[in-house]
Order: structure tokens, then sequence, then C-alpha cells
């Protein structure tokens, strides 16, 4: 664990030395100097108690005036240029903190934006925000406060500690002993707290990944009269964070005052012991060579005091630290996953047909090799290929993107051991429509999970315009097939900036284009704004089947050649359906379209239906094949034929 937290802090500063490489240097050195200047006041006195002893007897107070003045001139020189130097760090760690907050919060959200599906299918979305808002908080305390003060802190120990064994080693000696009692205890005791601060930490994310989970289904909670329920939930919850914060308190909040205590019984050990020696005349041991006298004895009180005032501090700053730690390695964490691996070298490219002279000798080519007619180009064509380089062979083919989708004895499971596809070989040609029919769990939206590449298959092959998607770069694969979620996500923004998603640089007419096409632009056009329109909280002021028809028509602008529609209409009414279905008949007209329904209705146009139980095929045809087959389909349609 000690080690844990070590490397946490060392990789923390490398990180804000690779931030600001001159600025960090240049505010750890002011800290330095005013810390040391904090505890040089001591040398000072000591020098003037001196002067005064010195010219006692000989009544010369004129000299000693001057002398303590010169003192006290340098003296203040030295405070000035602190004030300086301390005016300089806090603007600097101003600087620092903030900077340094901004850019871990980059990169942790670069770095959210390559992971895979599976992380978020895996973790509570509320304690995936609490790496934003308390990690980040905790990181901000222990940068902006705790370094600064532990830095000072230590400097001035370090420093007066220097003091203390110039003057006389005896009195060291015994403050020595003191700061060996505080050591033992802030480190059993703020051990403690340690442990149960970070159990903190991560009962926070639990309690806020819960919270964000009712709120989500405050809705469901209500109409299942789950109050209760829930309330219970989130006292158990809540309970856990109260124990594992009392008791972190209970172990910080007795540092401090023990140690306080501690270093007032060290000055009244130290003050004795100065008095014992000055009573028996012990002759002094240091590096200074100066007798043991008022002049060291007065100073060094006033160290004492200072040394353990300064190593309270340090017990102070414990809570931050220990909480600023758990959540930088929460954050640390976070950066550390694995992003999504994509191996792929195969890309989307612009071509044009080959002007007749490029195609000399077409004629001459293999089955196959119709790839050769294209040639990449730097203007958009509307005509798309995959660019496809042969290491081997040092040669480019490009073949055009058409849409086959062909799966070849593909197993999968989200866990290994449990297989949720077994054996599933399937292919669709270009232009067609294949409808997954099945009972839940029974592997549809795995399918096209596999066909996005969120999930990568245990055993077979996907292939893609005959090309495994392994090799397919992750993002022109996803660029390439367009999908409709039976959740629907809408984002804050405009309805036209949520439609322009699909296509980034889609004009104000492609997406009013698309939005007919899927049936949408009737109720856009008389909202209050219309396009212009301002959703917020996933377009919390429209209907859900409202909403759905601006995903698909995000969909619809993209234009891609491949379509999968996952439950697409299942949040519409039936008479927005037929609304919906005529532009979707649209949309998918040319293209290869997966679609997975409950609603039988709405697939029985499609070319091939393929039923699928325990994530294995058990029929496969049109819908009058399978309906002659008197099978699970037939049982499936008959039934929900009865039931309309």
């Amino acid at each position: 664990m000690e080690n844990k937290k070590k490397n946490t802090i060392v990789r923390l500063l490398k990180t804000m030395l690779g931030f600001y490489p001159v600025m960090l240097p240049a505010t750890i050195a002011c800290i330095v100097f005013n810390a040391v200047v904090s505890s040089i006041p001591s040398v000072f006195m000591q020098n003037i108690i001196a002067v005064i002893e010195k010219n006692w007897q000989k009544g010369d107070w004129g000299a000693v005036g001057g002398q303590i003045l010169r003192l006290v001139s340098i003296l203040a020189v030295f405070y000035i240029l602190s004030l300086a130097a301390g005016f300089t760090f806090n603007q600097l760690m101003a600087i620092m903190t903030q900077g340094t907050l901004k850019k871990m919060r980059e990169k942790m959200f670069g770095k959210m934006q390559r992971l895979p599906v599976k992380y978020f299918d895996t973790n509570d979305h509320g304690d995936i925000m609490s790496y934003y808002t308390n990690d980040i908080d905790t990181l901000r305390q222990m940068i902006s406060q705790s370094f600064p003060h532990l830095l000072i802190s230590g400097v001035t120990v370090l420093t007066i500690f220097g003091i203390m064994v110039y003057y006389c080693l005896w009195l060291t000696l015994v403050v020595v002993l003191g700061v060996a009692v505080m050591t033992v205890l802030i480190k059993k005791v703020g051990g403690g707290s340690a442990k149960f601060f970070i159990k903190q930490q991560n009962a926070l994310g639990k309690v806020e990944g819960f919270v964000e989970e009712m709120m989500y289904g405050q809705k469901v909670i209500k109409v299942f009269c789950h109050e209760e329920e829930s309330e219970a939930d989130f006292d158990r919850y809540n309970d856990i964070l109260f124990e594992e914060s009392r008791k972190a308190n209970q172990y910080a909040n007795i540092l401090g005052p023990i140690l306080n205590n501690i270093g007032n019984i060290l000055y009244v050990l130290v003050a004795i012991t100065g008095g014992l020696l000055l009573t028996l005349n012990v002759q002094n041991v240091s590096i200074s060579g100066i007798p043991i006298g008022i002049s060291i004895v007065v100073p060094f009180l006033n160290m004492t005091k200072q040394f353990a005032g300064n190593i309270g501090q340090v017990s102070h700053q414990v809570n931050a630290v220990v909480m600023g730690i758990a959540g930088t390695e929460r954050i640390f964490s976070l950066l550390d996953q694995e992003s999504e691996q994509d191996q792929g070298y195969v890309t989307l490219v612009n071509v044009r047909k080959k002007s007749p002279k490029s195609q000399a000798g077409a004629d001459d080519r293999q089955p196959g090799e119709e790839e050769t007619l294209f040639e990449e180009s730097k203007e958009r064509t509307g005509l798309w290929a995959w660019k496809h380089p042969h290491r081997k062979a040092g040669t480019v083919t490009y073949t055009k993107l058409e849409g086959d989708v062909r799966l070849h004895h593909v197993d999968f499971g989200y866990e290994p051991g449990k297989p949720v596809l077994h054996d599933v070989s399937l292919y669709a040609k270009p232009g067609q429509k294949v409808a997954f029919v099945g009972a839940t769990g029974a592997g549809k939206t795995t399918i096209t999970n596999l066909l996005n590449r969120f999930y990568d298959i245990a055993d077979g092959k996907i292939r893609y315009d005959g090309i495994n998607i392994n090799k397919i770069r992750k993002s022109d694969l996803r660029r390439s097939l367009g999908i409709v979620l039976q959740d629907t996500n809408l984002f804050t923004g405009s309805v036209m900036e949520n439609i322009r998603y699909g296509k980034l640089d889609a004009t104000d007419e492609e997406c009013i284009a698309a939005a007919k096409l899927a049936g949408a632009d009737d109720f856009i056009t008389r909202l209050p704004e219309g396009y212009d329109t301002l959703l917020t909280e996933n377009g919390a002021n429209l209907s859900q089947g409202q909403r759905q028809l601006l995903s698909i028509a995000r969909a619809a602008v993209a234009d891609p050649p491949v379509m999968i529609l996952d439950e697409a209409t299942s949040s519409i009414d039936t008479r927005t359906e037929a609304i919906v279905q005529r532009g979707m008949d649209a949309l998918m007209k040319g293209r290869t379209v997966f679609v997975i329904a409950h609603r039988l209705s709405t697939v029985k146009n499609s070319d091939v239906i393929i039923v699928l139980d325990h994530g294995q095929i058990i029929e496969k045809g049109n819908h009058q094949e399978l309906l002659e087959k008197k099978g699970q389909y037939y049982q499936l349609y008959t039934g929900a034929f009865e039931l309309e």
C-alpha cells in the first residue's frame, strides 16, 4: 500500500512536470526560499542576544543599537524577498492547479473516448462521473493546499533541524526524541485513516452511481411504488459511506490534538534541559563552538515550538493528502484502462473510376480484381471504396463499398465459458433486408454489436465486401454502418445539430431531406423554433416517438450502405409507425439492412428472416417459406396475430 501511494505521488509529480517543465521548478524554488526565510529568525535572535550579552558589562549601548539595527535590516530584506516569493508561488500555484485539472480532465475524457463499449457496460455511469467531480476535487485540494504546505513544513523542519545541530547537540537530542514519538503516532494513526479514506472515496463513487441510476429511473420507481425500497437501498449505500468516513475522520481528528500536546511537552522538556545545562555549566557540543548560554537556550525554545508546529501542520494535511491520493489513484486507474485495440489497416476512401487509359489491360484481369477499376480521389465523389494495402506484395487495391456482409461459423461470449452465439453463419447481399427474430436474449443485438466491432468474435470470420472486418480500421468500419437503437440518445443542442450528428459536414438541406425521409419533418416544423429548437436532457421536451424519428433522421443523413435497425420502431405508436415505415422503406432502398424487431409485421417484407434461439440459428427463409415450415416463426407469427 505504501509503495502504491508513493508511486502515485511520483507519477503525479512527473505528470505535472510534463505539463509545466519550467513553472513547477520555479514554484518549488519560491516555496523553498519562503520556508527557509521563515526559519532564520531564530538565528538573528541568537545573534541579537549574543550582542547584548557581550556588551552588557561594557555599557556601549550605541554600538549595541547599531549592530541590532544592522541585523534587523538584514532580516527585513529577507522578509521582503520572502513576501515576493510567497506572492509569486501562490500565483503560480493557482495557474498550475487549474491548468493541471484542466489537462487531467482532457486526458480522462480523451481516454474515455478510446475505451471499448465493454467498459461502459460493466461500470456504473455515476461512478464514472465521480472521476470528474469528487476525485478531481480531491486532487485540486492536494495540489493547491496540501503539497505547498507539506513542502513548506518539510523544508522548515529540515532548516530548523540544521540550525539546532549547529548550535547545540544536547538540546537537539531532546527534540529528536519528541519527534520520534510524533513520527510513530503519525504513521500509526495516519496510516489507519488512509485505509478508510480510500474506502470512503470508493463508497462515495458507489453512492453517486446509485443516485444517478435512481434519477434516471424515477418514473419507473413511482409507477411501481418503489419509493420506500429505493430509499432503503440508498440508506444502505449511505450507511457504508458514513461508516468509512466516520472511521477515517476519527483517526484523523485525534492526531492533531495529540501532536499539539506532545509539542507543548517537548517545549517544557527543552526549557528544563536548557536550564539544567546552564546550571550545571555543561560543555556545549556543537558545530558553532558557542558555549551554552541564554543566547542558545532562548532561540532553541522558539525553534522547538516552530519545529513541533510544522510537524503538526504535516499531520493536519494527512486527511487531504490521503483523500487526494485515493482520488488520484482512481483517476490513474481510468487512464490506465486498456484502450480499444485496433489493428485494422484497410480504410474507407473516396474513389473515382479510372480513366480509359489507366484501365488498359483491365480485360486481362482475373475474377475478383474489379477493384483495379478505381483510384483514390481527394475530391468528394460520392463513390466509396476500401483501400487495401497488401504489405507482402507492396500493392494497393480498391474494393467498392457495396455492403456485402457474411458471417462464417461465428462463436462469441461476453464472458469466457459463457457462449452467447454458437456457429452462426449467414449472409446479406448488397440491397438485401435481413431480419432477426427471437426471444429476448437469443443473440439478435449481439450480432449487430459484432458487426460494429464493439466486441470481437471468439471464433469464425465476419467478412465485409469480402474483407475480414478485423483488417478494417474500426472508425472506417463504423462510418460505413448506420444504426438506429431502441434507446435514443439526443444531445444538448438544436434539432438541426442533432440530425447533423450523423454527418458533421452535412448541409441544412441534407438534414432537412433526411428528416423528411424519416417522417420527422412534420413535427419538427411545428416546434416553437422549428429546426432551431433547443433540445436538453436527452430531448425531454419531445415524445419517445419523436425522439426516435430524430434518431432515424440522424442515421439517414449519414447515408451508409448498411443499416442496422435495432427495434427502431418499438417506441412509436401504430399511426406514427405507418409514417415511419414509408420513410424507412425509402431509407432502406438499395442498402443492406439488418432489422431486429419484435413486431413481426415490420419484418414480413424482409428478403431473409433468421430465427434465433439461445444463440443459434434454428430457422432461415422469407416470410412465406417460414410460415409453410410451421416451425417457431409460424408459432410466433400466429400467436402475434391472435393477440392483435
